[in-house]
């Protein structure tokens, strides 16, 4: 038997203070670094991951560093199970083809991902430990309102694009491809469902889901694809939550202008629903088959005042409609003649080609001026854009490139 071993009442002490301080002292995680061999399993295992695309030599990216740890360290003691929320980072010196795998166009960007699907919108907070941690216990949020009485229907936010799904049971294939639809669509549409007794009178031909539009005059429209097929659902519910036209706000504005596309926007009143009606069924008439070309968006006119009176026009001209290219603003004529046949599709086309550009700067394309009729070059600057400057900063980020001038 050894024998005891007796310390001094300064040594004892210590070895108290030594204890206490292991005891008390947090448990600090290692950030995941991904690299190509790993990217994909890390990710597609996590239910929830926040990665951090950074450059070693980027100031912005050095200071987010403690903070993206901290908050990391703050999460994993409220969700312990490693593949519950994974914090990751990306070097992109060291892993280019990865950063141009997500089209990575600034330092430091953080991305969302579930269960290994990017989300389109990243990070875009302050960039706090608080606001870090908050974001990700959003996430983890369930963000679908359970439905108790079907009476809760006739009380929804009419003014919100919403969808119901109506199931048998919350344990089912169909429920848990709503719910993984419903986590990557929530900031879009509000979800709701109901379950068993309460679901039943809505489904009188099986499981299904209902899409409710803004207002109280539009239709409601079923999904009548699989409910087991991810995919089909997804695009269904997707169609119905981003709308083709959408409205550009002052907290929105640098995720839309960073899509790179130009921007085709109706400038109206926010109580003119009218305007804005007439314009998305033109657009929806003459231009679906730009969508991926130019985002079409509508603006409040007392909110972007600024805008309008870089086009020399004010509330009081509303509706108008321009084009902003992230170079110049270009307007479209009297807001009617949207209703003309093919007008609102030639502006867009006109922009393509460069000829709104050319006639802003030299006067009228020459094929645009009668047989002998003298063609004056007439030297002429279009107005800046304006909504450029919603784009991301160069005192928040590093910036990778310019756009091209249209």
């Amino acid at each position: 038997m050894s024998p005891a071993v007796f310390l001094s009442l300064p040594d004892l002490r210590c070895s108290l203070l030594l204890l206490v301080t292991w005891v008390l002292t947090p448990v600090t995680t290692e950030i995941t670094s991904l690299d190509t061999e790993n990217i994909d399993d890390i990710l597609n295992n996590a239910d929830v991951a926040l990665v951090n695309f950074y450059a070693d030599w980027c100031r912005f990216s050095q200071m987010l560093h403690p903070i993206f740890e901290e908050a990391s360290n703050v999460i994993k003691e409220e969700y312990p199970n490693e593949n519950q929320v994974v914090f990751a980072r990306v070097d992109c010196d060291q892993h280019s083809d990865i950063a141009q795998r997500y089209r990575i166009s600034k330092y430091p960007t953080l991305k969302l991902f579930r269960n290994g699907m990017m989300m389109k919108r990243e990070y875009r907070g302050q960039r706090s430990v608080k606001a870090l941690a908050d974001y990700i216990r959003q996430q983890k949020s369930d963000p679908i309102q359970e439905l108790h009485d079907l009476a809760e229907v006739t009380t929804l936010d009419r003014s919100k694009r919403n969808i119901i799904g109506y199931f048998e049971q919350k344990d089912s294939e169909n429920y848990r491809v709503f719910e993984r639809v419903a986590n990557i669509l929530h900031d879009d549409c509000a979800f709701l469902a109901a379950f068993g007794a309460v679901s039943k009178p809505e489904r009188y031909s099986g499981d299904n889901i209902i899409y409710k539009p803004p207002g109280h005059s539009a239709p409601d429209m079923v999904y009548l694809g699989s409910m087991t097929n991810f995919d089909g659902t997804y695009n269904w519910i997707q169609d119905k939550c981003v709308p083709l036209v959408r409205e550009i706000t002052f907290e929105n504005g640098e995720e839309l202008t960073e899509e790179g596309l130009p921007f085709l926007i109706l400038f109206h009143m926010k109580e003119d629903t009218e305007s804005l009606e007439i314009f998305q069924n033109e657009v929806a008439r003459q231009l679906i088959s730009e969508k991926g070309t130019i985002n079409f968006l509508h603006a409040d006119c007392d909110k972007f005042r600024h805008p309008l009176l870089h086009i020399q026009k004010t509330p009081a001209d509303c509706p108008v409609i321009a084009i902003d290219s992230f170079r110049h603003m270009y307007v479209f004529g009297d807001f009617r003649d949207v209703l003309i046949p093919g007008k609102l599709k030639q502006f867009v086309f006109d922009l393509h080609s460069g000829k709104l550009h050319r006639e802003f700067h030299h006067g009228p394309d020459p094929t645009d001026t009668a047989p002998g009729q003298e063609v004056q070059d007439v030297a002429s600057s279009p107005p800046e854009s304006s909504f450029q400057k919603l784009a991301p900063s160069e005192y928040r980020y590093t910036l990778l490139r310019d756009r091209d001038e249209l």
